[in-house]
């Protein structure tokens, strides 16, 4: 059992799959998460949606709620401050945060689940770098869909259809200074909904996950690095072999309450028709099924972004 969340290379996925399976899999199935490092996202591409998502949060409050989709969910566009609030907390999460989902040719039997991206005009090529982050954070997560395909002892390919077409968004989000007596904090304790989460941006500190033990750990990748955790859909499906773990956002140290945070997580969705049915091979005498009803992915979604505010 591994002491702490693996930090591995993507890079050995290519040379020992199987290693590379079993290693970031006993991560995930003990805390949730892994630090992914090497995972082919060029650097520049980081940094240049770094400082385009920075640009557009400095542009004026009224510019911003421009492209606000009043009872869109938040599925697209920006989502001002002080709107989400995690499942069961009484205040809103100290953020505001930008959507971008995936484009769908005309016509696509899922348009009517996906809505057109919605680009802000102010910040040039923004359009082009997110487009590219996108799908480079897809590519990543694929590579390591198949390792935990592989870790569950199912075939390799295992998740490439159940993902194809996917309603994964990425958010690029703002945490902005916070007073002394800010209520709430950046990021209340939460879990994801999606099937994996790839967050880059965690290496300002603050990002913590509830171990089995009710213990708080930070989890600090250096920079570059992704911190990826296992989402809800997921822990469904394997029946709670691999647990979509609490994680929260904590406040600054009061060195630091001045200075924004930013970060990019890309959650990876199952595509909306995927019926999410436990595995079978993840039921046993010790481990009965507790999901007994299979449920749609697109259902299962709505289900949670009603819970959090957001629907």
């Amino acid at each position: 059992m591994p002491e702490t969340v693996a930090s591995v290379s993507l890079k050995d996925s290519d040379t020992d799959p199987a290693a590379f399976a079993e290693e970031i899999g006993n991560s995930f199935k003990t805390y949730g998460f892994a630090i992914v490092s090497d995972h082919g996202i060029p650097a520049d591409l980081i940094a240049r949606a770094d400082a385009k998502a920075r640009e557009f949060f400095a542009l004026p409050e009224e510019v911003k709620r421009k492209y606000h989709v009043p009872g869109g969910g938040g599925a697209r566009g920006y989502t001002p401050f002080g709107v989400e609030v995690a499942k069961d907390a009484t205040e809103h999460d100290l953020k505001e945060f930008w959507h971008v989902g995936r484009s769908l040719p005309e016509g696509h039997r899922f348009a009517e689940l996906m809505p057109p991206n919605i680009w802000p005009e102010e910040v040039e090529s923004f359009h082009d770098t997110f487009t590219a982050l996108y799908a480079a954070l897809e590519s990543a997560g694929m590579r390591i869909l198949t390792a935990i395909a592989t870790y569950l002892g199912l075939p390799s390919d295992f998740f490439d259809d159940t993902v194809e077409d996917g309603n994964s968004v990425m958010r690029l989000i703002h945490y902005p200074p916070v007073p002394e007596d800010a209520p709430g904090v950046r990021a209340a304790a939460h879990e994801d909904i999606n099937t994996i989460t790839l967050l880059l941006g965690a290496e300002e500190a603050g990002l913590e996950l509830l171990d089995a033990n009710g213990n708080w750990l930070p989890v600090k990748p250096k920079e570059g690095e992704l911190a990826v955790n296992i989402g809800d859909m997921l822990q469904r499906l394997t029946n709670h072999v691999l647990p979509s773990t609490t994680h929260r956002v904590v406040n600054p140290a009061p060195e630091r309450r001045g200075f924004s945070r930013y970060s990019m997580p890309f959650f990876l969705h199952f595509r909306p028709d995927y019926m999410i049915e436990t595995l079978p091979s993840c039921i046993s005498a010790d481990r009965p099924n507790r999901y007994p009803e299979p449920l749609s992915s697109h259902d299962y979604l709505q289900e949670r972004l009603r819970e959090i505010g957001l629907a």
